[in-house]
């Protein structure tokens, strides 16, 4: 899960070489922080959210896959 919400961030910012994803390991979910530079952080978040939501949207599906929860978390 952590590539996969990697690689989507690097290809969407400008500088991808700040993006960083941490992972929490929980018993029910796994939370995944994702950090960008300051400038990018509105080219993840999209246009009201859409972006994001699209991402979350992607990282429901992939999980639900391995039959385990995550949850992404975009830090300032």
């Amino acid at each position: 899960m952590k590539e996969l919400i990697e690689y989507i961030a690097k290809a969407l910012v400008d500088y991808p070489e700040q993006v960083s994803v941490n992972a929490l390991e929980g018993s029910q979910a796994t939370v995944l922080e994702l950090s960008v530079a300051k400038v990018d952080l509105g080219k993840v978040i999209g246009k009201q959210g859409r972006t994001a939501k699209a991402i979350r949207i992607i990282l429901g599906a992939a999980s639900a896959k391995i039959r385990k929860r995550a949850i992404l978390e975009i830090v300032e």
